[in-house]
């Protein structure tokens, strides 16, 4: 994935026109509850910035349906950038159209602008060519430092870029494709890759492109009972996916002919008689799992088994929660996890989140900062893991 970057472009007095991940969650009040992908975005522009740069920034924020939504401006974004790069960066009233021109003549050297929600404007998303034609018209190079939307082809991510000769990475964009393109092509081994969530149907690509390159695969969370049910096990009220057991049975028989990736499943649950967090709890074997029982998270036995195997892995992969981690009481398997990634990392290896639930959970155990890297695109990164094409990836220029 050797991609055009940043550092080597040349700057100075030239417009930049700019693709970031400014998607922040807001409160009912409309502030910021977490600014981790601002701060994510901020080498680039600080960058840019130093070396003269005029940098137009474009980013969406939340689903305002195509039309202007004052709940979804990126007022509160434009006013948190300024405070983290210490300077002002006005919020032009619209990302397209004469207001926009405007905001773009009064732009010096080193300066900030943040265009209004692209989002907007329902061309974005459809990926409009004469949308993307007056996109492009804002700026003389293109850089593109929103990894989280890089698997949609839209107006900003691919179509504008078309009309550039000059398509760069930023360093947040070189960051992922650097750590997850390592993990793929050449990743130290033992390699393991853990895959959690609710729902096997998501990651069904995901899985079968792992079996082929790593050596253990764990497999968590509610999509593990489609699993059970595949082997003919009983699993009560937990979570199943009817048909997608055939699928799961596919992937057993794959796993048993040896010599590929070795298959980890839950050894014992933690099953509850309801779905509450004060539910009551009990720790079940894989097996016996009683029949008005719904497991919500993996039992003790199984956090021995799956941590032992990730501190001893060089690079792990994690996407997805090991058991309904938004609940207080099935959250220790997830946490447990986290905290086994932390040991790894610590040992020397590589270790990468994958966004989405798994990003969440790890910032929510408070040790985002001590692994290898935390994936900022949920999404992206899976379909990256799959091995698909990334448009807004393809779209930039090769080194």
């Amino acid at each position: 994935m050797k991609k055009l970057f940043l550092e080597s472009l040349k700057v100075r007095s030239r417009r930049v026109l700019v693709r970031v991940d400014l998607n922040v969650p807001l409160t009912d009040a409309g502030e910021i509850s977490d600014d981790r992908r601002i701060r994510e975005s901020l080498p680039t522009i600080q960058w840019l910035s130093k070396n003269g740069a005029r940098t137009i920034l474009m980013s969406h924020l939340g689903r305002p349906k195509g039309k202007p939504t004052p709940a979804f401006s990126l007022a509160p974004v434009a006013e948190r950038l300024g405070q983290l790069l210490r300077k002002n960066v006005p919020l032009a009233p619209d990302c397209v159209g004469p207001d926009v021109q405007k905001a773009l003549q009064a732009l010096g050297d080193g300066d900030v602008l943040l265009l209004e929600n692209l989002r907007f404007h329902a061309e974005e998303e459809k990926n409009d060519p004469e949308f993307s034609a007056r996109l492009a018209a804002l700026g003389e190079i293109y850089v593109n430092d929103a990894f989280g939307t890089a698997h949609r082809a839209h107006a900003s991510t691919e179509g504008a870029a078309r009309h550039f000769q000059q398509r760069a990475a930023g360093y947040l964009m070189k960051k992922e494709l650097d750590y997850l393109g390592a993990a793929l092509d050449a990743p130290r081994r033992p390699f393991v890759a853990i895959i959690g969530g609710a729902k096997i149907s998501g990651k069904i690509d995901v899985i079968e492109a792992l079996l082929g390159k790593v050596d253990t695969l764990i497999i968590g969370g509610g999509m593990a009972y489609t699993f059970f049910r595949a082997m003919g096990r009983e699993v009560g009220k937990s979570l199943v996916e009817p048909d997608k057991i055939a699928v799961a049975a596919k992937i057993l028989e794959a796993t048993k002919k040896g010599g590929g990736a070795k298959l980890l499943l839950p050894v014992d649950c933690v099953a509850a008689d309801k779905f509450d967090n004060d539910a009551d709890r009990k720790v079940v074997a894989a097996d016996k799992i009683p029949a008005d029982r719904d497991c919500l998270d993996i039992g003790p036995a199984t956090i021995e088994l799956f941590s032992k195997t990730i501190r001893e892995a060089s690079t792990v992969v994690w996407n997805g929660p090991l058991g309904v981690f938004e609940l207080e009481n099935f959250a220790h398997g997830t946490s447990a996890v986290a905290k086994a990634l932390v040991e790894c990392t610590q040992r020397g290896g590589v270790t990468i989140v994958g966004g989405g639930d798994s990003a969440a959970a790890i910032t929510q155990a408070g040790l985002d900062d001590k692994v290898t890297h935390v994936s900022t695109g949920g999404g992206a990164s899976l379909e990256f893991l799959e091995g698909k094409k990334l448009p807004g990836v393809e779209v930039l220029s090769d080194a």
